[in-house]
């Protein structure tokens, strides 16, 4: 029997779009025929699990019957020596659940703790959003300006390559790590064309591939306490006027689920 394909969308830096993200991405495989779970490790932020609870209640009070992922919520333990129990806990629970979907999608939470760790340990693909920032781009590497050729790599990529080594060792295939540029703005500037060629550079060096950038928009935003995603404008028991930033969006969602696993 063949085992769901866990993608784990995370980044050491918050407030980056992971869960908006991990909702689109679910919303978009169950539309393409997989059957696709998520499992909000961020149980005490809870922004995923509020956002498909939205879409539940705005389905019931419009009687809209909306597709929605199966979602399974995981709150850190506060007392450290329950760690390893809940650690396997989780991995019995996930190892069953992927029996029964095609996807499993992990958000993680915004702070590095061991859920966060156990997060990458179970990915088959990783994506990393990140802003066309420098602050963004110190999780990955550290830039000297004055000599661009001398860099460190930063403490994300450090991590990521660690969780490489482990899944190595345990005999896993190597992890399909993906960086999205995520709420990129439509304006070009010297700053982000910088960033976005020292980003190509240490793609290479770190062992990422960059998909397609998703532009920042407000749809995102004002869809959340709906729980809606811009895959469901336009569709059979949603129907609304779609405008060309609806349907570039659209697009963006698209592209990027096609570079996890291109030849889909």
């Amino acid at each position: 029997m063949s085992k769901a394909h866990i993608i784990t969308i995370s980044n050491e830096k918050g407030g980056t779009g992971k869960s908006t993200i991990s909702m689109h991405l679910a919303i978009l495989l169950i539309q393409e025929g997989f059957k696709t779970a998520v499992v909000d490790m961020d149980g005490r932020q809870g922004t995923l699990s509020n956002y498909i609870k939205n879409r539940h209640s705005f389905g019931i009070q419009n009687h809209i019957n909306l597709i929605a992922p199966q979602l399974v919520t995981i709150t850190p333990r506060e007392n450290p020596l329950e760690y390893q129990n809940h650690v396997s806990e989780i991995k019995m629970a996930i190892d069953e659940l992927s029996k029964s979907y095609d996807a499993i999608i992990i958000d993680t939470p915004g702070n590095k703790n061991y859920l966060f760790e156990l997060a990458h340990k179970l990915a088959d693909t990783l994506i990393t959003p990140i802003s066309d920032s420098f602050i963004d781009l110190n999780v990955l590497a550290t830039i000297d300006e004055n000599n661009p050729q001398k860099q460190q790599a930063g403490q994300y990529a450090q991590f990521v390559w660690e969780i490489k080594k482990y899944l190595a060792q345990q005999g896993k295939p190597l992890l399909n790590w993906i960086v999205v540029g995520n709420k990129i703005s439509p304006f070009n500037s010297r700053n982000k064309n910088l960033f976005f060629d020292h980003l190509q550079k240490i793609s290479k060096m770190y062992g990422f591939r960059i998909a397609g950038n998703l532009r920042d928009r407000t749809i995102y935003k004002e869809m959340f306490p709906q729980g809606l995603t811009v895959l469901d404008l336009n569709t059979k028991n949603l129907k609304s006027k779609m405008t060309i930033s609806h349907l570039a969006a659209k697009q963006e969602i698209k592209s990027l689920a096609e570079f996890i696993c291109p030849e889909r």
